[in-house]
């Protein structure tokens, strides 16, 4: 465990590491199922009703991929530096080196991004889910990602 403050999502777990092999198990039974059950029948179901699973499979990916799979596993704020984990690498990174934020909250989850002066580690763009509580979304914005970035700012200026 990092030691700071923690400002990202403790759902990045479930999200990253729980949710695609529950998603893709479940479909994974919906086709072999039916197919299990009714071998050799002449009941079998035709070959078309396994395009969709299949279909839904692909799309699943491409959303997990865009949306949660870059996705930092944990960052701690340590007052003058962010501290990136993922998986068993990290990297403390200075608010000085911050260029840019960018926060939506209409994803699921929601992403703050930074950008970095120069690449890192992890690259020029570090994405993470941010803390908020349950009705921040609909009626303010986070305050954690406000605060941030005034932080980041007075950071530069200095």
């Amino acid at each position: 465990m990092l030691t700071g403050k923690r400002i990202s999502s403790r759902n990045t777990f479930f999200q990253k590491r729980v949710l695609p092999p529950l998603l893709f198990g479940v479909l994974t039974l919906g086709v072999v199922v039916p197919l299990v059950l009714t071998r050799g029948s002449p009941n079998a179901p035709p070959w078309p009703v396994f395009v969709a699973p299949a279909a839904v499979m692909v799309i699943i990916y491409g959303v997990l991929k865009k949306l949660v799979f870059d996705l930092a596993d944990e960052v701690v704020d340590e007052g003058d530096a962010l501290r990136v984990r993922f998986g068993a690498e990290e990297e403390r990174i200075p608010l000085a080196e911050i260029i840019n934020l960018s926060y939506s909250s209409l994803t699921n989850p929601p992403r703050l991004t930074l950008t970095l002066r120069t690449a890192g580690r992890f690259g020029r763009e570090v994405s993470f889910s941010p803390q908020q509580s349950f009705l921040s979304p609909l009626f303010r914005p986070n305050p954690l990602v406000a605060d941030l970035i005034e932080r980041v700012d007075a950071a530069r200026r200095r």
